[in-house]
């Protein structure tokens, strides 16, 4: 075995196994703002993935596509995660902005 295939398989394993618990981690939480800190590390591993593929395919065609999704993975995670907190927000509260005079209430647990 190459080292090339230890490190397909290392970053394939990584990528997989982080996936997995991102989807436990999503599973598990009760309210949508603790299930949103998993879904951002799903993009992590669906870029170690794409990198795998990239190590194993080379700088070929197929190699560049994985690295380009790998960095649009990358980039509109924290995009996608933050639209998502922000539309829960305004679904729960009926607006985004805290009001003038109003409260800010912190639940310890």
């Amino acid at each position: 075995m190459s080292f090339r295939h230890l490190a397909e398989y290392v970053l394939l394993a990584a990528g997989v196994g982080i996936e997995v618990l991102s989807a436990v981690g999503v599973f598990a939480m009760r309210s949508v703002y603790d299930r949103l800190h998993y879904v951002a590390t799903a993009s992590v591993g669906a870029a170690l993935v794409c990198v795998a593929v990239t190590v194993r395919e080379s700088f070929s065609l197929i190699g560049n596509k994985t690295l380009l999704i790998a960095f649009f993975l990358i980039v509109s995670g924290p995009v996608l995660v933050h639209a998502t907190a922000r539309a829960a927000r305004i679904r729960e509260r009926g607006e985004w902005s805290i009001k003038e005079g109003e409260r800010v209430e912190v639940v310890e647990r």
